[in-house]
Parts: structure tokens; C-alpha cells; sequence
């Protein structure tokens, strides 16, 4: 009876715990959201969202860094998405589990998770630009682009190698929740191997693959570290017409009006706003993921 009424209370504790924990999660988001709402809400406007900046960034609007982030998120998916499935793929139908390329594929993603942003953005100045640009210069363009300096390419192949892990990680994790008996069901009818990954595996698991890629997505558009050295500006007159061109983003304009400003208490309003579109832009991905998961699995129900 004591046992009893202890294993009762024990319960109650650690679920009113966990109830907290997650109640102070959401209370933390939602004043976040609210303070940074407050402080932006008079400079969010079609014009705000739709001009340059101007006098000096004092001015104007964010329609450069809005544009800029939307190119390099595009241009990172397409470098990491596609390289990071097949690594998934290859781990978790091809590779053995104990074989030793499998374990130092998986210990080289854990490695690469855990290395600070910054690190990548000093290896893609190093290898992309230093390296790889400069030989493109001198070897096949004779100089006429200048590969061999900042420009958003770079900036999204480096940006590609640190979301890359995420990628991987949420793929594989997909991949494994298709039931072993329909990939021997697969293969029993007489397809092949490819073929039952095709038609069986990836649409089985494809809204959780198409969870990992915008989850991805959206840490790589809140990201300024991997890309201060390798492509992104101050400020631009003009939008990038090229991958050789510099670009403005979203993260790198709130620091740059936070710390670089000549009046940065004049500039407050265009913190909070831009702060808020950028918010916006990542709950919109976060949203649409759960969204996309939701209808895949119902379709799949009916």
C-alpha cells in the first residue's frame, strides 16, 4: 500500500516536470516572439519588405537580404539535399551496420555536427575561394569572374557542409521506419534492389525526408557565421545577378545594424522588423514541414 501510494506520487511528480518543462519552452517562444513583435510591428510594411536600404541603412527596407537568403537557401538544398540522401540511402540499405565504412561514415557526420560554424566558414575561404577559385581563375576563365573571391556559390557550398549532418541524420532516421517485411516483400515479387528503394523505401518514408530538408533549410537561413568570410556584404546597391556576385542575408543584416550602424538606437525598429521576418520565415518552414508530414501520412491512411 505504501509502495503503492510512493509509485503514485512519483508519477504525479515527474509528469508535472515534464508538463513544466515544456509549458516554460513554449512561455520562453511566445515572449520572444511577442517582445520582438512589439519592437518591429511599426516597420513592417509592403514597402519595408519590398526596398532597398537607404541613408545609410538608417532607411528603406530589407528586400535585398530578404531575396539574398532566399537564393542561398535554394542553392544550399540543391548542393546538400540530394548528396545527403544517397549518403543515407548508401548507410542504411547498402552498407553493412559493423562495416567499417559504415562507422567511419557515420563518425565523420557526428564529427562534422558538432564543429562550430565559424570553422566552415574559415575552411570554405581556405578551400573554395583560396583554393578552388583561384584555380578557376587562372586554369579555365582566365580570371574574367573571379572565382577566386567571396561570391554566394561558395557561400552555399559551405553553407551545404554544415547542414549537411542535419540532412543525413533526418533521411537515415526516415529510411529506417519502413518495415523490413515490405522491402523482403519487394524483393520477393522479383524486383531489384534499386527498385525496391525506389518504389518502396523513399515513398514510405518521404514525409520524413521532406521534414529533415526543411528543417535543414531553416537553420541554414538563420546561419551567418560559415557565410561572413565567403560571400555575403554589407550593403549592395544592386541584387546579385550571378553566382560570382556577393549577396546580402537576413541574419548578417541584423548583426551588421546591431553592432556596424552609425545610429544604432535609430536603426532599432529595422532590427525588430527584420528579426521578425526572419522568425517568420523559419516558423513558416517549421510549419510547412509538419503540414507536409501531416498530409503525406493521411493520404497514406486513406
Amino acid at each position: 500500500m505504501i509502495k503503492s501510494f510512493k509509485n503514485n506520487i512519483k508519477g504525479i511528480l515527474i509528469e508535472g516536470l515534464t508538463l513544466s518543462s515544456a509549458l516554460i519552452i513554449i512561455a520562453i517562444v511566445v515572449v520572444m516572439f511577442a517582445v520582438i513583435f512589439i519592437g518591429g510591428k511599426d516597420q513592417i510594411s509592403w514597402e519595408f519588405l519590398t526596398s532597398f536600404p537607404e541613408d545609410g541603412m538608417t532607411k528603406g527596407g530589407i528586400f535585398p537580404a530578404i531575396y539574398g537568403t532566399a537564393l542561398l537557401v535554394v542553392l544550399m538544398s540543391v548542393a546538400a539535399v540530394p548528396f545527403g540522401t544517397i549518403t543515407a540511402i548508401y548507410l542504411t540499405e547498402y552498407a553493412k551496420e559493423n562495416s567499417i565504412i559504415a562507422k567511419a561514415i557515420r563518425f565523420a557526420v557526428r564529427t562534422l555536427a558538432v564543429i562550430p560554424s565559424i570553422i566552415y566558414g574559415l575552411f570554405g575561404l581556405g578551400f573554395f575561394i583560396k583554393f578552388v577559385g583561384t584555380q578557376m581563375d587562372e586554369t579555365f576563365l582566365g580570371g574574367q569572374l573571379k572565382w577566386g573571391q567571396p561570391n554566394i556559390l561558395w557561400a552555399s557550398l559551405t553553407m551545404s557542409l554544415l547542414t549537411l549532418p542535419v540532412v543525413i541524420v533526418s533521411v537515415e532516421e526516415a529510411l529506417k521506419t519502413v518495415p523490413r517485411e515490405l522491402r523482403a516483400a519487394s524483393l520477393a515479387l522479383g524486383a531489384t534492389k534499386w527498385q525496391t528503394i525506389w518504389k518502396v523505401v523513399i515513398p514510405g518514408s518521404i514525409s520524413g525526408i521532406l521534414t529533415g530538408t526543411i528543417l535543414a533549410v531553416s537553420r541554414a537561413a538563420g546561419e551567418v557565421a560559415p557565410i561572413l568570410f565567403t560571400g555575403v556584404a554589407y550593403y549592395l546597391a544592386t541584387l546579385p545577378g550571378s553566382l560570382s556576385d556577393q549577396f546580402m542575408v537576413l541574419g548578417y543584416h541584423i548583426y551588421v545594424m546591431s553592432t556596424q550602424s552609425a545610429n544604432v538606437d535609430q536603426t532599432m525598429p529595422i532590427q525588430f522588423g527584420t528579426t521578425f521576418v526572419l522568425l517568420m520565415l523559419t516558423f513558416i518552414l517549421n510549419f510547412s514541414a509538419i503540414i507536409l508530414r501531416y498530409r503525406i501520412r493521411k493520404n497514406k491512411r486513406d
